[in-house]
């Protein structure tokens, strides 16, 4: 009966398909994830961008990284190594002889396959006068001739060789064991026991120990727990928060903690200059004794916050700790943005607590975008341009141009914003208009409606509505082109100036005159209606008395189209209408009320087949969002002191601003490259009534390009549940008919049976 051998491999030919394996699966993952990019790409993406961002600080820092960084070919020397070791494996082993071969009889012998059994015996007859012992030759060759033999003349010999591969029959399975039989010797066994001792019992705890705990401390925005923690005590301590204490509570993170996170540092030359900085920056409530603000690292993570926000000179030392803060202070302010929306919510579902309020919230967005521009709250958005100092804010400003913000910048002609930037020379002109260019402009189209329901434009009380917000990203240069576009020729203006004050005069008053005739128009009318109605009551009486059919009148509710007709209509007109009216038979009046039924039925199927591919064409829309991952590489920001490429990001929500509540939580938009589509969902209120909302699109990047729409809600009284719905109420005849149809059939069957009897 067979059985099972285990032997470990003497020669090692094993052990390398093995290591040859391993090695394998190490390099061919690692080159394709660890292999570095394209350095040239980045060069020239760099190069792209150098017109716009060359001042940017972040684009300095990074041309300098890319030029000193040895980390590429310390990866590209380690793969490549790796790659040699593959391949000197892999040709070892191709140079290795196989062991295991197929029994084949006939090789044995020397003979082609299906040779006579004459040829056999002569063939082996040969060979043993060769091979055999007592001539001079190998014994183990003898026996391997002598069992091809057998194998091939004796039946039970055959057999088994046919059915087994074996003339014995079958063997012991042996199981190679792809390890060198060293690494199992006595000699070696304290070794051997040693490594794997130190292997899987101190090296592997200690890794997947050392991660674990690392990762129990961050969330999965990689912010600390504790600080998540921190920002929730004092946002629910301070429901209303300004700008100073909001600053107070950024800088008290434990990522500026050098306990906490090793990247802070804590040097003992902050003694001396960070003194020195709080003078100069003023008051910044240094002496506020509540914890964390009074720890060191708190209130010089703050110092350095004020001084970046104030584009203050600090020494080299205090310049890398400054850019560590200011790197990680969005991250941190969107994380108190996320902890304001869950105390928001459990404040509306659960109550008992004041949640915090919308400017508390509208201040953390405020002090992303000043963290990114380096600006204080009061300053000017154009300080974001290069080339612009607080000197040159008075000619902007002046009562000519009236220039305060980046829009009235792009507004005005191109001949206005050149006398108004004369302090600029021409290369710097043609570099702020680059630059502005290349700021976002947004339009913000809404839609509200309320899904999943079958009148979608009716919102009631407690309903779920979705807002769906499409907005749209431009440069603001093309609103230049636009603006050049709209611009008439110098030689046009002076020839037609004339004509168009005339065109202009003479449009203006018509439409006066048409509006005013118009009122006019509808007083009268409305007065005409009541005399009529007045004037017609007694003959209308007087024909249903006579029994005149043609009296009678059906009320009818009019249409907006209706009105704004009749408004409009003359009083001749009408009373020739209303006389042609009286004058209709009553067939025609049926004929005419069918027609206007038939098509009323065809635009409610119309729109019934418009709103059903509207809800189909919206659930389609979301699944591809669900299953698709956009990139969040937009496009990067221009700014001039922030350390690090940011990426044009978005906040859209909807607010409640006479109440300052939330009503829709900020839904942070990370993909808008040129267009994006999002909805906002929120409960309608539970009372009926006019509603004023405001969507509001912020930039956590750029300041001045925040937009506000207003939103009208216009809740109605939620529909009355049917507790019978008329579908199921079968009158009690129906039932019976039916089971006389029942009794009937039954009677029927009975009889065909007989029959066929």
């Amino acid at each position: 009966m067979a059985g099972q051998q285990f032997q470990y491999d003497d020669s090692g030919n094993t052990f390398f398909y093995f290591l040859t394996s391993f090695v394998g699966l190490i390099v061919i993952p690692a080159t394709y994830y660890l292999w570095p990019r394209d350095q040239n790409a980045e060069q020239l993406r760099l190069k792209s961008l150098r017109r716009v961002h060359g001042r940017c600080l972040w684009y300095r820092l990074r041309l300098m990284k890319s030029q000193q960084s040895i980390v590429p070919t310390l990866k590209k020397a380690a793969l490549l190594f790796g790659w040699a070791v593959f391949l000197l494996l892999a040709y070892k082993v191709s140079k290795l002889d196989r062991e295991y071969q197929e029994y084949n009889p006939y090789e044995v012998l020397n003979l082609d396959p299906g040779a006579s059994l004459s040829e056999i015996k002569k063939q082996y007859r040969v060979l043993s006068l060769k091979f055999h012992p007592d001539k001079g030759g190998d014994e183990a060759t003898f026996m391997r001739i002598a069992k091809a033999y057998a194998a091939l003349t004796n039946e039970q010999s055959r057999q088994n060789w046919e059915m087994y591969g074996n003339p014995d029959g079958p063997g012991a399975t042996s199981f190679g064991i792809a390890l060198p039989a060293w690494i199992v010797d006595q000699k070696n066994s304290m070794l051997v026991l040693l490594v794997y001792g130190l292997a899987f019992m101190v090296i592997l705890p200690v890794v997947v120990g050392t991660w674990w705990y690392r990762s129990i401390r961050y969330s999965g925005d990689q912010i600390l727990i504790n600080t998540t923690q921190l920002f929730m005590h004092f946002m629910y301590k301070t429901p209303n928060m300004n700008m100073k204490r909001l600053a107070m509570v950024l800088t008290a993170a434990f990522e500026f903690d050098p306990r906490s996170n090793k990247e802070a540092t804590i040097r003992p030359t902050d003694n001396i200059e960070v003194p020195q900085l709080i003078r100069e920056l003023g008051n910044i409530n240094v002496k506020k004794k509540e914890p964390p603000f009074c720890y060191p690292y708190s209130l010089k993570a703050r110092v350095l916050v004020l001084a970046h926000l104030a584009r203050m000179d600090v020494s080299e030392e205090l310049e890398e700790d400054q850019r560590f803060v200011v790197r990680k202070s969005p991250a941190l302010l969107q994380e108190m943005i996320n902890v304001g929306c869950q105390l928001t919510m459990m404040a509306n579902s659960r109550g008992g607590f004041h949640a915090p309020r919308l400017v508390t919230i509208e201040n953390c967005m405020k002090l992303t975008q000043m963290t990114v521009q380096g600006l204080q709250e009061s300053k000017s958005p154009l300080l974001q341009l290069p080339h612009f100092e607080e000197e040159h804010l008075r000619y902007c400003i002046s009562k000519k141009y009236k220039v305060r913000s980046l829009q009235d910048l792009v507004s005005l002609k191109d001949s206005d914003r050149r006398s108004m930037l004369r302090f600029l020379g021409e290369e710097k002109y043609d570099e702020v208009m680059a630059v502005l260019g290349s700021f976002p402009h947004i339009t913000m189209d809404t839609k509200l409606q309320v899904l999943d329901d079958e009148d979608s434009n009716n919102i009631t009380a407690g309903s779920i509505v979705t807002v769906t917000v499409t907005l749209t990203r431009k440069r603001m240069a093309d609103m230049f082109e636009k603006e050049q576009e709209s611009t008439p020729c110098p030689g046009d203006e002076a020839a037609n100036t004339e004509e168009a004050q005339g065109e202009s005069s003479k449009a203006k008053t018509k439409v006066w005159q048409n509006k005013s005739k118009g009122a006019k128009k509808t007083a009268k009318s409305k007065k005409k209606k009541l005399t009529k109605k007045k004037a017609t009551s007694a003959p209308a009486k007087t024909k249903q008395a006579n029994g005149n059919v043609a009296g009678n009148e059906v009320v009818v509710a009019p249409s907006a189209a209706g009105k704004e007709e009749e408004d409009e209509a003359s009083d001749k007109g009408s009373e020739s209408d209303e006389g042609e009216a009286n004058k209709d038979s009553p067939s025609e009046r049926d004929d005419d009320s069918d027609k206007q039924s038939d098509t009323e039925v065809d635009e409610m199927a119309g729109d019934d087949e418009e709103e059903w591919e509207a809800l189909q064409q919206s659930i389609q829309r979301r699944e591809r969002a669900l299953l698709e991952t956009k990139s969040k590489v937009t496009h990067p920001v221009y700014s001039l002191y922030f350390p690090e490429e940011k990426q044009e990001w978005w906040w859209l929500y909807i607010a409640d601003r006479r109440d300052q509540t939330l009503v829709s939580m900020p839904y942070h938009v990370c993909t808008l490259k040129d267009t994006e589509e999002v909805e906002l969902k929120f409960p309608a209120p539970s009372k009926t009534g006019n509603y004023q909302y405001s969507v509001i699109l912020r930039s956590d990047s750029y300041l001045g390009l925040d937009q506000i729409k207003p939103l009208k809600l216009e809740v109605h009284e939620a529909k009355a549940m049917l507790d019978n719905h008329p579908q199921w109420d079968i009158p009690d005849t129906e039932e019976e008919d039916e089971e006389q149809e029942d009794s009937d059939g039954i009677e029927e069957s009975e009889d065909d049976d007989e029959d066929n009897d």
